[in-house]
């Protein structure tokens, strides 16, 4: 048997990021002195306005307070933010571990003097607060304000916010680290005898865009076994955590699960029905693909695990140095400012890009801090894929970066937002890439390949939303739930969105398990489809109206989280509350599929 090599070969090895713009090591002095200036700073903040805004503050001394709270954050959160980013590069060093426990356990502590002052502004009667926010000397933090208030009907006691809050450290959060940890740390041994390879579950599961349908039938064999070698403990993770959210939500009095992430959002509940309803009513896309898709592979049947299987043995292997230089041109293309932010990521070492053991999975962009820039963490294989996923991390990246300029508290983007850089320039380097080939085949395996990742981004996301909303159900029903009756959620869920053009395996019924958003960011991933869709739309304004379309992009994404998402669409005239926006976006997916089924006449 093959080891799992500490460094897997790949032209991204060597590719990693520098943190020293953070701070210098984790033994850095620096982390130490902003934790307990943090804690100092936080216990005067509290000293001076505890009680202020009940007794009634000007808006001079509010705009004081909130740059002074705003400047706290930051300093509180940089020592955070390092030890996530140390950790996610390396989930297996104990080290790390306790860095990210021991700023976790301090960002709490110093948090316990901050939490008083969001709460005493949402007990301000909404004359008083209104009058507050339409003051000119709090303009910059007006959205803020007003985003606040939002959750105002469902705030606790402060002692009650105090006390949840410290027991995240062993709840809810604790869980999420042992989820990460134990994910990360999977290994799948994939063939047999001589020629069997221990991989991690990142590797694994590139497995199944191999050519080779018995590659990927051993693949997907293995990586049920490694889940069902694990399956009870991450079933009981899923349990605690669905529990732990029921609870919340009870204390809190919001009317469902997924209340709170709409708020968050800043997303009212039927815009949400109306998109996974379009959604779910355009399915018939996804099965004229996968039919299509069978017929270009020659099987009788397509499996779950066939979705991903090149149509053509060998695309193209992209190197890093090529893909970088293919990025860096597509957003070129659309934008010379926009490239030389792209060039600064590459510049600076802010990309961590090889693979190696311990690493988590997958991909992020982390915005950190005003004072600092965003880190990008990907595994780069040499797939053309891997292109699209820099482009996708490299959105987020410029979105961070130019956010920056509206501070700390305002700097983030709803999730239903914060999609929409990423999948922008996914959808410009895809059409780099397109322009780039005269092989028809390959034109079509490019082609196919986009239309699954935007089914992945879209379709899939519906789905792994209907599922959490249908797993969160069951287990305020029936309680605690055991993993094939999970399982059976799962496999009917996605079933639907198949019908006849996918055969699910029994084996796919524990696929669940390793979905980290379930565990992490709950009822996150409608989001994805909401950002794509919107994405789809924005791009075919850019193609209608050329150059000028760009200064106005380039605003939406330097305004990050100031305001809502209605109001920042508004200058691009988008409305995504109106339910029949949703089907621009799914007629331009049509559309890639109906191109796939001329490409694939022409090409055979």
């Amino acid at each position: 048997m093959q080891a799992l090599e500490a460094k897997p070969s790949s032209s991204a090895q060597g590719v990693t990021w520098n943190l020293q713009d953070l701070y210098l090591s984790l033994d850095d002095p620096a982390i130490e002195r902003d934790l307990r200036s943090a804690l100092e700073r936080a216990q005067a903040f509290e000293q001076k306005y505890r009680g202020r805004l009940r007794q009634g503050l000007d808006p001079h001394s509010l705009y004081e307070a909130l740059t002074e709270l705003e400047s706290i954050s930051e300093q509180m959160d940089k020592p955070l933010i390092y030890a996530h980013l140390l950790h996610a590069s390396d989930t297996q060093n104990p080290k790390h571990g306790a860095l990210l426990q021991a700023t976790q356990e301090r960002h709490t502590q110093i948090r316990q003097h901050l939490l008083f002052f969001e709460l005493e502004w949402m007990d301000l009667p909404d004359e008083t607060a209104q009058q507050l926010i339409n003051a000119p000397e709090v303009a910059r933090y007006r959205h803020y304000l007003e985003k606040t208030r939002l959750f105002r009907p469902h705030k606790l006691s402060e002692p009650e916010e105090k006390i949840l809050d410290l027991k995240a450290n062993t709840g809810t959060r604790a869980f999420q680290r042992l989820f990460s940890e134990l994910i990360s740390g999977l290994t799948v041994t994939v063939g047999r005898g001589k020629a069997a390879q221990k991989l991690t579950l990142d590797q694994a599961l590139t497995k199944l865009h191999e050519p080779d349908r018995i590659v990927r039938k051993s693949a997907a064999k293995a990586i049920t076994q490694t889940l069902q070698n694990n399956v009870r403990v991450l079933t009981y993770i899923f349990n605690t955590l669905v529990l732990d959210h029921k609870i919340n939500d009870e204390l809190r009095k919001f009317p469902s699960p997924m209340h709170s992430r709409h708020l968050a959002n800043e997303i009212e509940p039927a815009t949400v029905d109306a998109l996974m309803t379009a959604c779910e009513s355009a399915y018939d896309i996804v099965q004229d693909y996968y039919r299509l898709k069978k017929r270009l592979l020659g099987l009788r049947t397509l499996y779950d695990y066939d979705r991903y299987a090149p149509i053509i043995a060998e695309l193209p292997r992209c190197e890093w140095h090529e893909g970088q230089r293919i990025v860096l041109e597509a957003y070129r293309a659309f934008s010379p400012a926009a490239a030389q932010i792209v060039q600064e990521f590459f510049d600076k070492n802010w990309i961590d890009a090889e693979i190696r053991f311990g690493k988590v999975g997958g991909a992020f962009s982390a915005s950190t801090v005003p004072s600092a820039h965003p880190y990008i963490l990907v595994n780069y294989t040499d797939k053309l894929r891997d292109v699209m996923t820099l482009a996708h991390e490299l959105g987020h990246g410029i979105h961070q970066y130019l956010s920056r300029r509206v501070g700390h508290l305002q700097a983030d983007t709803p999730l239903t937002m914060a999609e929409t850089a990423s999948t922008f320039g996914e959808i410009l380097t895809f059409r780099k890439l397109l322009e780039g080939s005269s092989d028809p085949t390959v034109k079509l395996a490019l082609l196919c390949s986009k239309i699954e990742d935007s089914f992945a981004t879209i379709f899939r996301q519906i789905v792994l939303t209907r599922f959490e909303q249908k797993l969160h159900e069951a287990r305020r029903t029936y309680g605690e739930l055991p993993p094939e009756r999970i399982g059976e959620i799962w496999l009917a869920t996605n079933q639907q969105m198949f019908g006849d053009s996918v055969k699910l395996t029994d084996d796919y019924q524990w696929w669940w398990l390793y979905i980290s958003h379930f565990i992490h960011v709950p009822f996150y991933c409608y989001a994805y489809a909401f950002g794509e869709l919107l994405v789809f739309a924005l791009y075919q304004k850019y193609l209608h109206e050329g150059e000028a379309f760009v200064p106005k992009y380039l605003e939406l994404l330097a305004a990050g989280g100031s305001d809502s998402p209605q109001k920042l669409l508004a200058p691009l005239g988008v409305n995504a509350s109106d339910p029949g926006f949703w089907n621009t976006g799914l007629d331009f997916l049509r559309s890639l599929v109906e191109e796939a089924n001329k490409l694939a006449r022409h090409a055979s």
